[in-house]
């Protein structure tokens, strides 16, 4: 059954990026608006510091309220940041009630096939020269995807690893004036927010955002379960 404000609460816990995206776009009321580099970062720093996807819908719906209750409008709402307070609001309202993320980990959004294939890819996706190990580990992995499939929260934590390892790699490669282009970037989409974030968050999005980028540029595949389409 859907709660009042749509959701609800049996949804997956690999959905946590498309239902974002798309309970942002119906709150904008702008369906076919593109998330930036910066609210795709965004919501990475909500999943990984455990933010229930629950609050972040709830957080969107009240930022749109208090904006639409403005009787002078200067803007459109651009980004996902915009919400941030919002969301940080009612991540410690479920938290104080003792409410956490509803997690049903016998539902799974894909088939074991689409799971061995995502693996597979991701090994293919990788560069043949500095990777090999990460995509070696990655085709045992899908080798052994049967034993990995009713466990996946543990299966992401190993593409966690992996991921990490690949990004350490990838970062010796940039150069200075890459790196230097990429935090001029940050600086310039986050500075309108950042007295909505407390330095931690900022901290969080950053490297987040920073990553991204990085592996953008590198043209390297995310290993995350999360990104299996």
């Amino acid at each position: 059954m859907l709660e009042k404000n749509g959701f609800d609460p049996i949804l997956n816990y690999f959905n946590y990026f498309t239902e974002i995206e798309e309970h942002f776009q119906r709150a904008r009321g702008t369906g076919l608006f593109l998330l930036s580099p910066l609210d795709w970062a965004l919501i990475e720093t909500w999943k990984n510091a455990g933010v229930p996807l629950e609050a972040v819908l709830r957080g969107i719906d009240t930022a749109f309220e208090n904006w639409r209750g403005r009787k002078v409008k200067s803007q459109m709402v651009n980004s996902l940041a915009f919400c941030a307070q919002a969301v940080t609001a009612e991540a410690q309202v479920m938290a104080g009630a003792g409410r956490p993320a509803a997690r049903h980990e016998s539902k799974t959004p894909f088939s074991l096939d689409d799971l061995r294939r995502y693996l597979v890819g991701n090994a293919g996706a990788l560069p043949s020269s500095g990777y090999e190990e990460i995509a070696a580990a990655l085709l045992r992995l899908a080798a052994d995807a049967e034993k990995h499939y009713p466990d996946l929260e543990a299966l992401e934590q190993r593409l966690t690893v992996l991921e990490e390892k690949m990004i350490a790699s990838a970062r010796t490669r940039l150069t200075e004036e890459e790196m230097f282009e990429a935090r001029r970037d940050l600086d310039r989409q986050l500075r309108p927010y950042r007295g909505k974030m407390t330095a931690g968050q900022l901290a969080m999005l950053e490297k987040q955002y920073l990553e991204r980028n990085l592996l953008d540029k590198s043209n390297l595949p995310r290993l995350s379960l999360f990104y299996m389409k």
